[in-house]
């Protein structure tokens, strides 16, 4: 009768083969790691030849702004809605944007530019409190770049130049036709003003019979 507790000749020849197996399971591992760690120096040098700016969401109403992107990444030429720019100040500042508003497609990325100076003797640091109308189109007005995800600090009479980069999402429901962007700019360490009511042009009446 063989004795039970002496291996048999496969048991290590099985031994092995698993210490094998696991040396080998260990090197994937290993090579799957690097190079998923590889993947974030190429991603952003990829960005950075195509010129792909990547930022992130930090507005003060971030978490009620949607960052959903349009359905798919195409201009619907179809439909035409007319973005409104409307800028208000709280202080001594000069806040306008260069173009009143703009005839854009969904889906098509859109920049606007707003000028902004310190009309104080000293520095002031502020920040823009975005709004829109109708507020059911804020889901879909998309900032990809805004001078609102951030502080500002202006020396006295400084000027400066920021963008607004923007996308619609084709999903924007068909019978809003116009949408206006509002900013109310702010010093930062006041009173924070309450956020801005997008203004809206009356509706047009006819003449009275």
């Amino acid at each position: 009768m063989p004795d039970d507790r002496n291996p048999t000749p496969r048991e290590p020849r099985l031994a092995a083969d698993n210490r094998a197996m696991g040396k080998k399971l260990f090197v994937v591992v290993a090579l799957m790691f690097a190079f998923g760690y590889a993947l974030v120096p190429v991603y952003r040098t990829i960005c950075d030849a195509l010129g792909i700016n990547v930022l992130s969401l930090a507005e003060p109403d971030a978490a009620r702004v949607s960052t959903a992107s349009p359905a798919n990444g195409q201009v619907d030429k179809s439909r035409t809605i007319t973005v409104e720019f409307d800028a208000n100040a709280v202080g001594p500042w000069d806040f306008k944007p260069e173009v009143a508003s703009l005839q854009v497609h969904p889906g098509q990325l859109t920049t606007v530019v707003y000028e902004f100076r310190n009309r104080q003797a000293r520095t002031m640091t502020a920040q823009a409190i975005p709004s829109y109308a109708p507020q059911q189109a804020m889901a879909y007005f998309n900032k990809v770049e805004c001078f609102c995800f951030q502080q500002h600090t202006l020396a006295p009479g400084e000027s400066r130049r920021w963008p607004v980069v923007f996308v619609i999402d084709s999903r924007l429901p068909k019978d809003v036709k116009t949408i206006t962007l509002s900013y109310t700019f702010f010093e930062v360490g006041g009173k924070t003003p309450p956020e801005p009511q997008a203004m809206l042009r009356p509706p047009a009446t006819g003449p009275r019979s």
